[in-house]
């Protein structure tokens, strides 16, 4: 079996877990997430106050689907129970960020603002003018739209000018030597 896949998810109080056919729902306090079960040899059980993925045969993409809605499975379970927050750094010579209304504006060197639109199920929060947290219940959601804020502007390799992860280490480059 899968080593992930043989794992069962434990369901944290508060949240319920329903299989109906081939899609999964997951409801806790923050929301509710579905997902759509697309290989037919897969199954998924709930058994008490855990959830058992399992495989009908040992085909190569089965066993691969098995670890991924496994995986799945466990990321909606733990969105719907403490969710997802991504961070993201602002770093350059008067570039900030600001949330109005719903909606992220950020002045990162170019001529204008560039306006972000909060979409559905993701909220945008900023600690400091160069701090930007994403915050939601889907962990792919999350991931996209932090990425897509952080495509505006790329750090930059010589001053670290741009936006990156709030984990992420840019590497530097010299940059050229006056020689003569």
């Amino acid at each position: 079996m899968s080593r992930i896949g043989r794992l069962p998810v434990v369901i944290p109080d508060g949240v319920k877990v329903t299989v109906e056919g081939n899609v999964v729902t997951v409801a806790g306090k923050l929301g509710t997430l579905s997902q759509v079960i697309e290989n037919k040899d897969i199954a998924v059980a709930v058994n008490g106050n855990h959830v058992e993925v399992t495989r009908k045969n040992e085909i190569k993409t089965t066993k691969a689907a098995h670890g991924l809605y496994r995986a799945l499975i466990a990321n909606m379970v733990e969105g719907v129970s403490k969710g997802y927050e991504k961070g993201l750094v602002i770093a350059g010579v008067g570039y900030k960020a600001q949330v109005t209304g719903k909606d992220l504006v950020l002045n990162v060197g170019y001529s204008h603002p560039v306006n972000v639109a909060c979409p559905d199920g993701i909220t945008f929060a900023c600690p400091s003018a160069t701090e930007i947290s994403v915050k939601g219940i889907d962990k792919v959601q999350v991931g996209q739209v932090a990425a897509n804020i952080k495509a505006i502007r790329k750090p930059e390799p010589y001053h670290g000018y741009g936006i990156r992860y709030k984990d992420e280490v840019i590497l530097r480059k010299e940059g050229k030597t006056a020689g003569k």
